[in-house]
């Protein structure tokens, strides 16, 4: 019968009042943005007159939480980079040089010889060596692991006539590629945290490729600044200093130009003493003179390995690379310890910091190549907005008048419960923090259409139980009961499809797939439980002898 006992009462209003007071922030999303972007200010960098004011336009004891706006709403920057994988294999076998040549040392002396990228060739002075060298070179080679490459090793030695060739196995750069890409999307990631973008969107596309969205940056230029740059920080040995770019460095060796003297190469040895990866923190500072530098400290390994070999070197000058250019080549004056140390160059206070965010987000492990670029506008944005507000205002008012017209009193529960259902959708997409995008206002518009069909189902079936002669109580009662496989069906099958959307889209087909998904469960929810609540509520102050619905 029409009986729901009060604790279920009370946890079906609760649930409403939850989902609206979530929901709220977003009825005022300027003077909420600016709050939350006082407060993130605050916590970094200290409060402000400016900051407080901005902090007082929203209650601290409200809720904060926004429907975050995607990039066709915002505006902002789209880019989709190619990952040039290769690049990692070549640095990888100037890794491996040093220590294939430390490893024959002990049989006879060994010269690189020239070799395509991602190759290493090794020559023997003493061709008679040459078994023994090979199984010398195996025994450094290490297993892959990975499930795909399980029981084969990350490299191969081949060799004739005393030249032994090195390369990547199959398997290493199957699990080199794999791990190429979650680190370039992991540093992309970091260095578009650093400088504050709200929900950007980084997802890999195919095997090599990154999809980067970011709402509310200036444009795509200004994003590629931010990521576009490896950030490749090394510190090498220098062999010696010129002037001609066109001298040959030598097998083994780097001719690379000074960024702090113009017409200026340094000769450098390939392999450097130690990488940014062993970099811990990097923050803009300012050097002895004042001018703008950044200050850097490695981890223990990077520390020990910086501290020898500046302890070994006394005297000699060591080169800072930075992307393949020496940003300064300072002589090692006496033994460093710590492993802390200051970056100096022509830098402006700007290009320190960008620097130093970049070095602490980490080094791209291979170069970017953008194959395409898109800056979206807010004022494109603001007509999505403008156009997504009108399709779902029509929407919603036809769907409200047809409700009442067909069923009037009941009709008039439904429409309160609709209200109620898009309330709840944008409370938990505020909870969740989700993005909301054109695809995504679609899929609030068909939920709208979907909890309006429920609601149809659950009448349909109290009208054709009226016919049947039974009372009012008994007719709604078995109305809601009978309607509720239908229901399910219907939505468990839709709900269905927008997991399979969420988990093989991307982007906008993620942003409809959160909103219908979250629709679907908002709208079972309103249509049986809030509209049978307020049918109840109804029907035990009016005890009605007929009903027509």
């Amino acid at each position: 019968m029409l009986q729901i006992s009060l604790w279920k009462r009370l946890l079906i209003a609760l649930t409403c009042a939850v989902g609206l007071w979530l929901a709220l922030p977003n009825a005022f999303y300027g003077p909420v943005e600016q709050h939350n972007d006082a407060a993130a200010a605050i916590e970094k960098s200290g409060a402000t007159p400016e900051l407080e004011t901005q902090l007082a336009l929203w209650p601290e004891w409200m809720p904060s939480g926004l429907v975050n706006l995607g990039l066709d709403l915002r505006g902002g920057a789209h880019l989709l980079a190619e990952v040039n994988v290769a690049d990692v294999y070549a640095s990888r076998m100037e890794a491996t040089w040093p220590e294939v040549r430390d490893a024959l040392r002990s049989l006879t002396p060994v010269r690189r010889q020239e070799s395509p990228a991602g190759e290493l060739r090794v020559r023997l002075n003493d061709p008679t060596k040459m078994a023994e060298a090979m199984e010398t070179v195996r025994g450094l080679a290490r297993q892959v692991t990975t499930l795909s490459g399980a029981g084969s090793n990350d490299i191969v030695v081949s060799g004739d006539d005393g030249l032994i060739t090195i390369t990547l196995s199959d398997a290493e750069m199957q699990a080199t590629d794999e791990r190429t890409m979650q680190q370039s999307l992991e540093i992309i990631r970091r260095r578009i945290d650093e400088v504050g973008t709200r929900e950007p969107t980084i997802q890999r596309q195919g095997t090599d490729r990154i999809l980067i969205q970011v709402p509310g940056i200036g444009s795509a230029t200004e994003l590629k600044a931010i990521i576009g740059t490896t950030a490749q920080l090394t510190f090498n040995p220098v062999v010696s200093r010129g002037s001609n770019g066109n001298d040959n460095p030598g097998i083994g060796n780097l001719l690379l130009p000074s960024t702090d003297e113009s017409g200026v190469f340094y000769t450098l040895e390939a392999a450097p003493v130690v990488t940014g990866e062993e970099l811990v923190d990097a923050q803009p500072s300012f050097d002895q003179n004042g001018r703008p530098a950044v200050s850097f400290r490695f981890d223990t390994t990077g520390a020990r390995k910086f501290g020898n070999y500046t302890a070994e070197n006394i005297g000699s000058p060591f080169a800072i690379v930075l992307d393949n250019e020496v940003i300064s080549a300072p002589t090692i004056q006496s033994h460093i310890p710590g492993g802390s140390g200051i970056i100096t160059g022509n830098f402006s206070v700007e290009e320190s910091t960008n620097l130093a965010v970049l070095l602490r987000a980490g080094a791209l492990p291979a170069g970017l190549t953008f194959v395409e670029e898109r800056t979206i506008g807010p004022e494109l944005g603001q007509d999505s907005i403008d156009a997504g507000k009108i399709a779902t205002t029509v929407a919603f008012a036809a769907v409200l008048l047809f409700m009442f017209a067909s069923y009037g009193l009941f009709g008039f529960f439904a429409n309160i419960a609709l209200i109620i259902n898009v309330g709840l959708i944008f409370g938990l997409l505020s909870l969740i923090g989700a993005t909301l995008t054109l695809p995504g206002i679609a899929g609030i518009v068909l939920t709208v259409g979907m909890a309006v069909d429920a609601n149809v189902l659950i009448f349909e079936r109290i009208r054709e139980e009226l016919k049947t002669a039974k009372g009012p109580a008994r007719a709604i009662s078995l109305g809601y009961e009978k309607a509720l496989s239908a229901i399910l069906d219907a939505n468990i099958t839709t709900f269905i499809i927008a997991v399979i959307l969420f988990m093989l889209g991307s982007g906008p087909v993620r942003g409809f797939a959160v909103t219908l998904g979250l629709g679907i469960v908002t709208s079972v929810f309103t249509a049986y439980f809030v509209t049978r609540l307020m049918v109840v509520f109804w029907f035990e102050r009016r005890r009605p002898k007929q009903l027509t619905v």
